[in-house]
């Protein structure tokens, strides 16, 4: 019997190596992809990457999407009130802890610095750590956890050299 086709084969090279090249133009950090019992893992960059089990996706209440400019509101005067700002680096849905069993990563009092994980972005499947990038002490939470964020809004306010 005849080998298939490399074509058909999920470990060609050519198919890895256009899979890198997607990732590096979409600025992607991680793709995983599964064909029967075969899969391919592939990441890049020095980027961290939550690949844990997936956490449940519970539905956005009503209520909470009227508070989405409210949180914009309050960040904007945190921004003016002197304290630094996270913002979000991508577009995604915005996590506080690991899973809903784990402790929150960061709470208002704690203090950070560049390499500390302060959240999760979820984005396309993938769930990217998001570090502080400053040293400083959180002073504000500015988003709900599971809430739709979009890329530049601020997730904490952080008053820096505290």
């Amino acid at each position: 019997m005849p080998e298939p086709p490399s074509s058909q084969d999920v470990f060609d090279v050519r198919k890895i190596r256009r899979l890198v090249e997607l990732m590096k133009e979409h600025d992607l950090g991680e793709i995983d992809i599964r064909q029967g019992e075969t899969r391919i893992q592939l990441r890049r960059g020095s980027a961290p990457v939550f690949s844990g089990v997936p956490m449940p996706m519970a539905a956005v209440p009503a209520a909470v999407a009227p508070a989405a400019p409210a949180a914009r509101e309050a960040s904007g005067s945190a921004a003016q009130a002197g304290g630094t700002v996270i913002k979000s680096p991508m577009v995604g849905t915005f996590y506080i802890a690991a899973d809903p069993d784990s402790p929150p990563y960061v709470k208002v009092g704690d203090h950070v610095g560049p390499e500390t994980t302060v959240c999760i972005i979820e984005a396309m499947k993938v769930f990217n750590q998001i570090p502080a990038e400053i040293s400083g002490r959180i002073v504000a939470v500015l988003v709900e956890n599971g809430q739709a964020v979009e890329y530049g809004q601020p997730l904490f306010k952080v008053a820096v050299g505290e």
